[in-house]
């Protein structure tokens, strides 16, 4: 990727519009829109839209950026859809102020404007049902075949149109489809349909029209009545400008906006068809639009990921013309990089294993003081218990150590992080052989704090919790959905095969210290040599502590691949 790719500053777009502003076209002005269908929850490809959008618009004087609704199929469409695109947009860290519109807010407007083709004997009712017009449009070989309908008069199909607004036909008897040209080789300008009949309920015009517009029609008449100097969208909709360019002069639109066209957003081991993944969430493959393992704005917030994180990675990024996969762990990067700097620091053993330190006097407690966060002092600081026994994680103890292991062993030394340096003495086993307990000596003259200074070198520092003081909590360890690192090339069967089995994995028990009890939901931690963390959004509380993994402290996916 170039630089020029890499910096917002001097992007092929960014471009254009300084162009524009030097040349005084548009008065100066930049006005521009992200205008998603409510017809699905935001994923990652549409925060790229969203960022650089919003972000024009704040970085250039009295830049204006609408939040617009293409509500033009009230089948797909819904409320709650509408109100989590909402959401999600304020999360990222922008608002759209009273640039708030829908496509349904002009829908008598794009009715005249329609009658208006009419008039003027470029758009008629045709009576083909939909696979008629698809044999009938022909191939990017072969010409489109007419429609027997398309000669029909004027005042007949001004007739019509208006009976079909009235609702004196049924769904699919006829629709409005403009008169251009059936042997273009632009298919999009094969008379496309203008008006579909639909007796549906709207979720904000209720049943005030039975009557809807196609998207293809709507949108470019919007972004006109709206006063969009850039129209920007991805690649797929190149094919539609000269469609979208006719509608908006033959409407005798007032204002013409300027399209611009920029690769999509495409990461790898994920999806972002809306389609594949509702087939993710009504086949029960993730709990929800939200789950973590989604590569929705939701699913992202709830994993633990941060605005920051995601302006900073659509930023890296760039926009450029050029189709590109991006690395996931690009994405994984970028939380790593904003956490490392914000996240809190915490004690938590997930597969606790007791430790009982035999010379420790029976009953006494010692809080040792230390900093939330290493580098930064003014995040303040907590203190951690610590008494005669502790728990450490399994992983940390092997009985018959391997070549390298410098955690703890029978007959060596640990250090506790922040604490005493212990010794193993006794190796305690349950009734099935497996480690049931460590009986192990402290040495009292060693230190403890954020840096003990006591002139004891030892290689070896394992995390810990008091036993005696600890909590319990549900610590749910999220990885990447798929295993496959084109899902989205897969058809439906093939790619819920891909589905990674270990995405999932929940530790019911794990033990945390007890400054974690008061953490808000969505706050975000660093486990010290675990991870990064946050409060889950939905179902953390006090009295049932819930952390979702946001990320490991560094790339152990691709480790994994290697090997």
């Amino acid at each position: 990727m170039s630089e020029t790719e890499k910096s917002p500053g001097v992007n092929f777009i960014r471009a254009i519009i300084n162009e524009d502003l030097e040349n005084g076209k548009n008065n100066g002005h930049v006005v521009v829109r992200f205008p998603p269908e409510p017809n699905g929850y935001l994923h990652i490809g549409h925060a790229k839209s969203i960022c650089f959008n919003f972000g024009l618009a704040q970085d250039y004087q009295g830049g204006e950026c609408y939040l617009r609704f293409d509500d033009t199929n009230p089948l797909k469409e819904d409320e709650e859809y509408q109100e989590a695109i909402k959401r999600d947009v304020h999360w990222l860290g922008f608002d759209w102020g009273p640039r708030l519109t829908h496509a349904s807010d002009y829908y008598e407007i794009f009715y005249q404007k329609a009658e208006l083709l009419i008039e003027k004997g470029l758009a008629y009712v045709c009576s083909l049902n939909a696979e008629q017009v698809r044999s009938h449009r022909g191939t990017l070989t072969e010409t489109g075949k007419a429609s027997p309908d398309r000669n029909r008069p004027m005042a007949e199909n001004l007739d019509l149109f208006r009976r079909m607004r009235k609702g004196e036909f049924p769904d699919g008897t006829y629709t409005l489809r403009a008169k251009i040209d059936m042997s273009s080789g632009n298919i999009n300008l094969r008379d496309p349909a203008i008006y579909r009949i639909r007796h549906t309920s709207h979720h904000r015009t209720g049943d005030a029209w039975c009557l809807y517009p196609m998207y293809d029609y709507a949108h470019p008449l919007n972004d006109a009545l709206e006063g969009i100097t850039h129209s920007i969208c991805t690649l797929e909709f190149q094919d539609h400008r000269p469609l979208y360019d006719w509608f908006v002069d033959n409407c005798e639109m007032e204002h013409k906006p300027q399209q611009i066209e920029f690769s999509r957003l495409n990461v790898n081991y994920t999806v972002t068809s809306k389609r594949k993944l509702r087939t993710l969430v009504e086949g029960k493959h993730v709990s929800d639009w939200d789950d973590p393992r989604m590569p929705t704005v939701c699913g992202l917030r709830r994993r633990g990921y941060t605005p920051a994180s995601l302006r900073n990675f659509c930023e890296r990024i760039g926009i450029s013309k050029k189709e590109t996969i991006i690395d996931y762990s690009i994405v994984e990067e970028e939380v790593r990089n904003d956490l490392n700097e914000n996240a809190l620091r915490s004690l938590v053993v997930l597969d606790p294993i007791k430790v009982v330190l035999t010379n420790y006097p029976e009953g006494q407690v010692e809080w040792f003081e230390v900093l939330n966060h290493p580098q930064k002092p003014e995040l303040g600081q907590r203190k951690i218990p610590f008494s005669r026994e502790v728990y450490i994680d399994r992983d940390d103890f092997l009985e018959t150590p391997t070549k390298g292991f410098f955690r703890l062993s029978p007959g060596k030394e640990v250090r506790l992080r922040y604490g005493f340096v212990i010794k193993c003495e006794e190796v305690i086993k349950d009734a099935q052989g497996h480690v049931a307990e460590l009986r192990c000596s402290y040495d009292p003259d060693t230190g403890h704090g954020q840096n003990p200074k006591d002139g004891r070198k030892v290689k070896g520092i394992v995390h810990w919790v008091d036993a005696n003081h600890c909590l319990s909590a549900e610590v749910r360890l999220y990885d990447r959905l798929f295993i496959d690192p084109a899902p989205g090339s897969l058809d439906d069967e093939q790619f819920i095969a891909q589905l990674n089995p270990n995405s999932l994995l929940v530790v019911k028990d794990a033990k945390i210290e007890p400054a974690l009890a008061n953490a808000a939901p969505e706050s975000h931690f660093q486990f010290e040599r675990l991870g990064y963390f946050c409060a889950d959004k939905e179902d953390h509380s006090s009295k049932n502590p819930v952390f979702n993994r946001t990320v490991t402290l560094r790339d152990t996916w691709a480790k994994a691949q290697d090997a």
